[in-house]
C-alpha cells in the first residue's frame, strides 16, 4: 500500500496492479466525505432540533446533493462488497476486475468532478461540504490513481473484447449470486428469449396489451407468487428473487417484467397491513394470478404528494361510497381488483386522513374497458412503456364493501402504503437494470454489426 505522496501513476495498461487493495483503500475517504456532508446538511435543515419541511425545500440542491453523494458512496461499497465475496470464491477474474476498477475510477471521478444529476444539474461537494480540507482528504494516493487509471481507455477496450468473448455468456462476469438465484436467471432469461423478445417488439408498435397467454405462462412458473409466504399460497423466496425474475422479463420487454409490480404492491400492503381474514381470502389468489391488482394512488394534480390527494370515500352503511378522479393508472382494465386510496376523513388536509382499500371491480374487455357501475375511464396514449396501458379513471358513487378496509381501520392508509414503497422501488430498480441491460446488449451487437469507413463500430477505440 502506498505511503503518502508515493507516485501512484500507471502505465496505460487495462489492469491496474493491486485494484482490490486500491478500491478497499478509497472506501474510508468516502465515508468520511459522507460523514461531513450529513453533519453539513443536517444543520441547514434543522430547527429546534427537529427536522424542517420547510428548510429543506428552502436547501433542495443541498438535500438532494447527500441524497446522491451517499448513493453514490453506497454503490462503491457495494461493488468492493461483490469483488471481496468473488475473490473468496475464486471467481475474481479479469472481467470482474475490469468493472471494479472501472466503476470506481469513474464514480470517485464524478464525486470529486461533479455529479451529473442531470442534463442541467451537477452536484459540486462545495454545495454540500463547506471545508476544503474535507475535499482535500479524498485526495489519497489510492483515489488518484483510480481516477487516473481505473476508468482508462485501455480497460474499457480489454473488456469490450473480453465482453464479445463471453457474448454466450447471459451476463457480463460473474453477479455474485447463489446457485439458485442464477437457475432462476437462466429459466427466466430464456423464457424472455423465446416467448417475449420475438414479440414484444410489435406489441409496442401497435400498443397492445401483452396477451393473456404470456400472463397465464408466467402464473404456471409463479410469476406473482414469488415472495408471498407459502402458507398464503406463494413461493416465499426473497426479494433478490424478485429483482433477478423482473431484471430478465424487463431485458425483454419491460411491459412483461412490470405485470408482477401491482402483484408485489398488493401482496405487500396486505401481509404488511391486512387483518388474517384479508391475507386468507387475497393473496392465494394474487399468487396464482387468479386475479389480477392494479394501484390506483395518483390523482391529476398531486403526483407524487400523496397526501394530498381528494378522492373520497364516504360510508353507507357497512360500505363505503368512493367519488373522485385517478390518473396514470397501469392496468387498470382487464384487473380484478384495485389497491385504491381514499380519504376517509373529509376534515383532513394531509395523509392522516387516507384509507386503503382492496375495491373489486369487473375486468375489461377492448370494447368496454370499464364495466363496473360507478366507474369509467379513458386510456392515455404514451410513447413507451406500453403492454398494460394507462388510464384516467373517475369514480362516481363507486362502491366498496366494508371488509375491503385493509387491516379494518380508518386513516392507516398512507402509512400502509409507505411499508410497501421499499419493496416496490427495488422491483422498479431491477426492471431499469433489465432495460439498461437490453440497451447493453442491442448496443454490443449494432457495434458488431455496423460498419463505416472500412471497419466495424466496434474496432474503433473511442
Amino acid at each position: 500500500m502506498a505511503h503518502d505522496g508515493q507516485d501512484m501513476t500507471f502505465e496505460d495498461s487495462a489492469i491496474l496492479p493491486g485494484a482490490l487493495q486500491l478500491t478497499s483503500a478509497a472506501l474510508s475517504p468516502c465515508a468520511s466525505l459522507l460523514e461531513s456532508a450529513t453533519s453539513y446538511v443536517r444543520t441547514l435543515v434543522t430547527s429546534d432540533g427537529h427536522i424542517s419541511s420547510q428548510l429543506i425545500e428552502q436547501h433542495q440542491t443541498a438535500t438532494h446533493g447527500l441524497a446522491w453523494l451517499a448513493t453514490y458512496v453506497e454503490a462503491l461499497q457495494q461493488m468492493q462488497r461483490w469483488a471481496t465475496a468473488l475473490q473468496t470464491e475464486e471467481k475474481f477474474g479479469e472481467v470482474e476486475q475490469l468493472l471494479l476498477q472501472i466503476a470506481f475510477g469513474e464514480y470517485l471521478g464524478q464525486i470529486l468532478g461533479g455529479i451529473p444529476i442531470s442534463q442541467s444539474e451537477i452536484l459540486r461537494l462545495q454545495d454540500i461540504v463547506p471545508s476544503q480540507r474535507d475535499i482535500d482528504r479524498m485526495r489519497t494516493p489510492e483515489i488518484i490513481a483510480l481516477t487516473r487509471s481505473g476508468n482508462s481507455q485501455a480497460a474499457r477496450t480489454r473488456l469490450v473484447a473480453l465482453m464479445q468473448e463471453q457474448s454466450a455468456n447471459i451476463t457480463t462476469g460473474a453477479c455474485g449470486l447463489d446457485d439458485e438465484l442464477e437457475m432462476i436467471r437462466e429459466q427466466f432469461y430464456r423464457y424472455a428469449a423465446e416467448r417475449v423478445e420475438p414479440y414484444a417488439h410489435e406489441w409496442h408498435l401497435k400498443d397492445e396489451l401483452i396477451p393473456m397467454e404470456i400472463i397465464q405462462e408466467l402464473a404456471e412458473m409463479g410469476v406473482f407468487g414469488l415472495t408471498i409466504p407459502e402458507e398464503f399460497g406463494g413461493y416465499g423466496l426473497s426479494k433478490a428473487s424478485m429483482a433477478v425474475v423482473s431484471e430478465e422479463l424487463s431485458r425483454g420487454y419491460i411491459g412483461v417484467g412490470s405485470l408482477a409490480t401491482r402483484s408485489e404492491i398488493a401482496a405487500e400492503l396486505i401481509i404488511c397491513g391486512g387483518t388474517q381474514t384479508q391475507k386468507q381470502t387475497w393473496l392465494p389468489k394474487l399468487a396464482s394470478a387468479e386475479i389480477l391488482p392494479t394501484a390506483v394512488f395518483t390523482e391529476p394534480n398531486t403526483g407524487s404528494d400523496l397526501g394530498a390527494l381528494r378522492t373520497r370515500a364516504t360510508k353507507d352503511g357497512d360500505d363505503y361510497r368512493i367519488t373522485g378522479n385517478k390518473t396514470w393508472i397501469t392496468h387498470a382494465a382487464r384487473t380484478h381488483v384495485m389497491t385504491l386510496l381514499a380519504r376517509t376523513n373529509p376534515d383532513s388536509t394531509d395523509h392522516r386522513g387516507l384509507s386503503m382499500f382492496l375495491a373489486e371491480k369487473t375486468p375489461g374487455t377492448d370494447a368496454v374497458p370499464f364495466p363496473t357501475t360507478g366507474m369509467t375511464g379513458g386510456e392515455i396514449e404514451v410513447l413507451g412503456y406500453r403492454g398494460m396501458k394507462e388510464y384516467e379513471l373517475a369514480f362516481d358513487n363507486f362502491h366498496v364493501k366494508g371488509e375491503n378496509l385493509l387491516g379494518g381501520e380508518e386513516g392507516k392508509g398512507f402509512k400502509q402504503l409507505m411499508q410497501t414503497f421499499e419493496s416496490a422501488r427495488i422491483q422498479t430498480a431491477a426492471r431499469a437494470v433489465g432495460v439498461a441491460q437490453c440497451a447493453l446488449d442491442l448496443g454490443m451487437q449494432y457495434a458488431k454489426d455496423r460498419k463505416q469507413f472500412g471497419k466495424f463500430l466496434i474496432d474503433f477505440n473511442s
